[in-house]
């Protein structure tokens, strides 16, 4: 019994020796913003938060494209894609409650219901009356759920590789798996390695030699803002008023009630969220359109950003 301790005690004090060394306070908002806000940012306050965006473009246009990122992700992630859409429409991009430079909700009510309330807050403080929404992943399901939510508002809608079906048998992403795993899930608030952000951000392209110094270095930032852990660990715990899973697939037999004309964009070697959603999409929701782009991944406006442009361009004007 006393060597089974002493092993024990020796493996738990090496689990802290290790903690101790991969362990990262949060950074201050402050400490970021130089970093990342650019001429173009700005904060809203706005339902407790400073809210991160981009209002960028011809400014008389009066049905803006308003861009909504994925998970664990930020409105960067648009910057390549903006660079063509601003040359013809207003396009506002922003960080979601829980992401990027935003931060947490402090509701902490990370779920479909908050999300359409917070679109609904946001583009009424901007006097925006209608608009066009366009949601890459978790921000695609937000997009379909806020066309549920308030059709009226929503002109035309875009989903860029978007959550909403259950999965079927996707190879997923290094740090969604881990962060879904209990136990293992809590060791992430104090513990983000950017070796685990790298190996995320591989799985996310079709070329992982994509993936850049910069980029790591920007996503495990953000990542490690105040608050945004945690806010993620809520998401992936699901406090989405359920599972996560639940959170992803709730509404989803109600996306035939969807009217809003829609175009569905997809790259056809996404691992996380596979190409076969096109079809469910395309079946459920009458008279949207689809393009699936080849050896493109997760994220297309990032690995093909002029193409998803002319698309969207196209399917706009």
């Amino acid at each position: 019994m006393k060597t089974i301790a002493k092993i024990l005690g020796g493996f738990v004090g090496l689990i802290v020796i290790l903690l101790l060394i991969i362990c990262e306070r949060d950074r201050p908002v402050e400490e970021l913003i130089p970093l990342y806000a650019n001429k173009d940012s700005k904060f809203m306050p706005i339902m407790g938060m400073k809210v991160h965006y981009r209002d960028e473009g011809v400014a008389t246009d009066t049905l803006p494209l308003i861009l909504l990122h994925g998970m664990s992700s930020s409105l960067n992630t648009w910057d390549s894609v903006v660079i063509d859409l601003k040359q013809h429409r207003r396009v506002i991009s922003l960080d979601l409650p829980g992401f990027g430079l935003t931060g947490p909700s402090p509701e902490m009510a990370y779920n479909f219901p908050y999300y359409a309330k917070f679109i609904d807050s946001f583009t009424t403080r901007l006097k925006i009356k209608r608009f066009i929404l366009a949601g890459n992943s978790m921000g695609g399901a937000i997009s379909w759920n806020y066309a549920l939510h308030n059709p009226s508002r929503l002109a035309k809608m875009i989903l860029i590789d978007a959550a909403g079906y259950p999965k079927k048998g996707e190879s997923g992403s290094l740090g969604f798996k881990l962060a879904s795993t209990p136990v293992i899930n809590n060791l992430l608030l104090y513990a983000t390695p950017k070796a685990l952000v790298r190996k995320s951000l591989e799985t996310v392209y079709y070329d992982p030699a994509r993936v850049t110094d910069e980029q790591v270095e920007r996503f495990h930032d953000v990542a490690i803002r105040e608050g945004n852990r945690g806010a993620a660990l809520l998401i992936f715990k699901g406090s989405f008023q359920g599972d996560s899973k639940r959170f992803l697939n709730s509404n989803v037999s109600r996306i035939k009630e969807i009217k809003t004309p829609t175009l569905i964009l997809w790259g056809d070697k996404d691992n996380l969220i596979g190409v076969n959603n096109v079809d469910n999409f395309l079946k459920d929701i009458k008279g949207s359109k689809a393009e699936v782009y080849n050896n493109v991944g997760h994220v297309p406006m990032e690995e093909v950003p002029g193409k998803v442009a002319a698309s969207i361009l196209a399917f706009v004007q």
